[in-house]
């Protein structure tokens, strides 16, 4: 800047020597001139100087101001640098293409994200200038290396996330570098490729860590050296390896796990399970045949237990002890078989396990008819049991769970299901008996209010033909209803005339609580008026029962008011009902009418709420611009009208809809021109020439059609005349002796 550019000034020292005194008056009148213009412009510049220093230096001032201030407040909104996203003390610099940690960072940085960042090393320097770092992640970095010293600045850092990288290359260095974090609480090395030797060595002398995520590496089997040393250990994730052996000391230093997940690994069996501080045990997607809590009275914590998708046989042998609540056993191959064996003695129901432990060998004896009966399952509320083998329940079974509420037994073998007193248990409000082969409901005489509780009950796809009568009498909290795919039936008649009603029907009027029932496919008979009467259903289906209204909708005016989902699915609407009037179903929202034989739209009439209506497979020809009224569209969301013989020159009506993208199907829509399958979204805007010809007057083309005719006959007479005019004059002159002049 010109401030800092002052004037340069020689002061020439006296010359001395003989003669030439002329010279120097004339070189000291020139010199004392230069002088005077010297002084002028040092004078200017000076001037200038003092003008503009003022106001450089109270920029300066400003700028460090401005610095000193963000420093000391923080940054309190998101502000790049350099790619990193700021926010308080939280540096996010994911995916920014980092081949190095940045310098230019905050030096208070709390938190530090280097997500999906090639780094590949961390050297000592790396992390050197933020000593106040509390959580740092590094998942997917590619890291190989962890230099020794890379930690030694870091005493707050309490949470390290280094999943998803290489660290098995140099894991010795890195394990090093680990050893540094004294106060660390959480680590994830998951997706490292680490083998049990390698994460035995990173964990040393971490005895402060609560959390450790080991999941997605190559550990084989577990002993008492890896997670020696972690008293303080909570929460461990052992999931996605490929153990297959735990040995019986390797968890009894950790007294303060309470979480472990062990799912997607290779375990055979647990046998003589012993971690009583235990509170959550994900055991899923395993080999288990096997599952044996250790005998005796220990008081277990254990509450929620997964042991679903293995190969268990018998049910698990739990804890006689335990505050268990929830137990997942899907999709095994469990099953009761005391009532399929005669077993004469006690003794022929009894399993012996030889376990061998070192030199040390302990006998477990089991009796596996009744392997529930000494579990613990007084504080069960969620027991999954679908996707196994049960062909029954045995009596006393769910006695054992009072705080049952769900329930879950589909996809089993069950053929009859005996309800007794307690059974099911007053507590259960969801009950799923869906995809067995029940043919059968057994209600104990006499007993009432049994499903007081229930308020979800599945019985779809199985064998019934009814149930028992009064079944659903003391049902006052049941919302939800599925018997679909089951032959039934339902009570016909008012509700005074049929008190006792048929055996094998069933019935849900005066069921005020139930809100959704699922009847698809069940052969219903043409429905009467007061099926439905006394409840308040918002979701029926009746799919896939052909003639199930007998070609009119009366059945449901007793439950129009309140339906919001309508499934007439394949029910046999055809094109005898001239017009199907849906005014009455004020709060409607879906309705589906595919796959009948409608050739006329539904009429939509009053305050309309509808947001989806399904046409599909249908004998539509036409839309007509009637029934795209503005109250539908103003509700309409989408609309489904493909598989139906549209006439390509009847689809003017259609204009309305497509405009708001209303027709979900319309890429898929097809129409019939002269014989032609045309896509709809093909057709020419506007009519189509060839539809001209069918708007004509029917006179006029008839006209036009004789006229060509007749002229091509007459054409061919005069010819024919012409042709055979001579020979035909001789011939009547001849028979008729006419003179002839030639």
């Amino acid at each position: 800047m010109r401030a800092f550019q002052g004037g340069h000034v020689q002061v020439g020292a006296p010359e001395f020597g003989n003669g030439l005194n002329g010279r120097r008056h004339e070189d000291a009148r020139t010199n004392s001139t230069d002088q005077r213009e010297q002084q002028q412009q040092q004078q200017q510049r000076g001037a200038v100087l003092e003008m503009e220093l003022p106001l450089f230096w109270l920029l300066l001032g400003f700028h460090f101001l401005a610095v000193e201030w963000r420093d000391r407040s923080g940054v309190t909104t998101a502000a790049p640098q350099g790619g990193c996203k700021l926010v308080d003390e939280i540096a996010d610099c994911r995916e920014q293409n980092l081949a190095s940690v940045p310098s230019n960072l905050p030096p208070d940085a709390q938190v530090l994200i280097l997500d999906a960042n090639p780094l590949k090393t961390l050297w000592n320097h790396s992390l050197r200038r933020y000593p106040l770092l509390e959580s740092l992640s590094l998942h997917s970095c590619h890291l190989e290396h962890i230099s020794l010293g890379t930690f030694q600045e870091q005493t707050r850092l309490r949470s390290l996330a280094l999943p998803d990288n290489s660290l098995s290359e140099n894991y010795k260095e890195t394990a090093a570098a680990l050893h540094s974090l004294s106060g660390l609480q959480r680590l994830d090395l998951s997706g490292n490729s680490l083998m049990e030797d390698m994460v035995a060595l990173m964990l040393q002398n971490l005895s402060s860590l609560e959390f450790v995520s080991l999941a997605r590496n190559t550990i084989m089997r577990l002993d008492d050296s890896i997670f020696e040393g972690l008293g303080h250990l909570r929460e461990l994730d052992l999931q996605r390896n490929y153990i297959f052996e735990i040995e019986g000391d390797a968890f009894n230093g950790l007294t303060e796990l309470r979480h472990l997940n062990l799912a997607y690994n290779n375990l055979p069996c647990i046998v003589d399970f012993s971690l009583t501080q235990l509170r959550f045990l994900n055991v899923s997607y395993n080999a288990l045949e096997w599952f044996l809590a250790s005998g005796g009275e220990a008081a277990f914590e254990l509450e929620t237990l997964d042991l679903s998708h293995n190969q268990l046989l018998f049910f698990p042998l739990l804890p006689q002890t335990s505050k268990l609540h929830t137990l997942l056993l899907r999709d095994n191959n469990m099953g009761f078989y005391r009532d399929l064996y005669n077993t004469s003695s006690t003794q022929e129901m009894v399993a012996q396990f030889l376990l061998v432990d070192g030199n040390v060998t302990n006998i477990t004896t089991v009796n596996l008819w009744e392997e529930f009966a000494s579990s613990d399952l007084s504080v069960l509320r969620f027991l999954d049991m679908s996707q196994n083998q049960f062909q029954y329940l045995p009596d006393g079974f769910l006695r054992k769970m009072p705080s049952l509420s769900h329930l879950n037994l589909n996809q089993n073998c069950l053929v009859t299901l005996h309800i007794q007193e307690h059974e099911p248990p007053g507590a259960l409000t969801e009950l799923d008996l869906s995809q067995n082969q029940l043919s059968k409901l057994d209600l104990a005489p006499g007993l009432s209010s049994c499903l007081k509780s229930l308020r979800s009950f599945n019985l779809s796809s199985n064998q019934l033909l009814g149930v028992p009568a009064g079944l659903f009498a003391d049902a006052n909290n049941i919302t939800t209803v599925d018997m679909s795919h089951n032959q039934i039936s339902l009570c016909p008649g008012p509700a005074g005339l049929d008190q006792v009603g048929s055996p094998s029907c069933v019935d849900f009027r005066n069921v005020t609580s139930l809100r959704t029932l699922s009847l698809e496919d069940c052969g219903l008979r043409a429905l009467q008026n007061c099926s439905f009467q006394g409840t308040s259903l918002t979701h029926l289906d009746l799919s896939d029962n052909s003639g199930v209204l007998n070609g009119s909708i009366a059945p449901l005016r007793d439950i129009a008011p309140t339906l919001q989902v309508l499934s007439l699915r394949n029910v046999g609407l055809s094109s005898s009902i001239m017009e199907l009037d849906f005014s009455g179903f004020g709060n409607l929202r879906d309705l589906d009418l595919s796959g009948n034989s409608l050739t006329s739209f539904p009429r939509f009439g009053g305050t309309l709420a509808l947001q989806t209506l399904d046409l599909r497979r249908n004998s539509l020809t036409a839309l007509p611009r009637a029934a795209v009224s503005e109250q539908l569209m103003k509700s309409l969301r989408a609309i489904y009208l493909s598989q139906n013989p549209y006439d390509c020159c009847e689809v003017q009506g259609w204009g309305a809809l497509q405009p708001q993208h209303t027709i979900a199907d319309l890429a898929v829509v097809t129409c019939n021109l002269s014989s032609k399958i045309i896509r709809l979204t093909d057709l020419p805007r506007g009519m189509p020439q060839d539809c001209k010809w069918e708007r004509v007057d029917v006179g006029l083309l008839y006209l036009v059609l004789i006229l060509p005719s007749c002229l091509t006959l007459l054409v061919a007479c005069t010819v024919i005349f012409l042709t055979f005019k001579k020979p035909l004059l001789q011939v009547i002159k001849n028979r008729c002796h006419w003179s002839s002049i030639y």
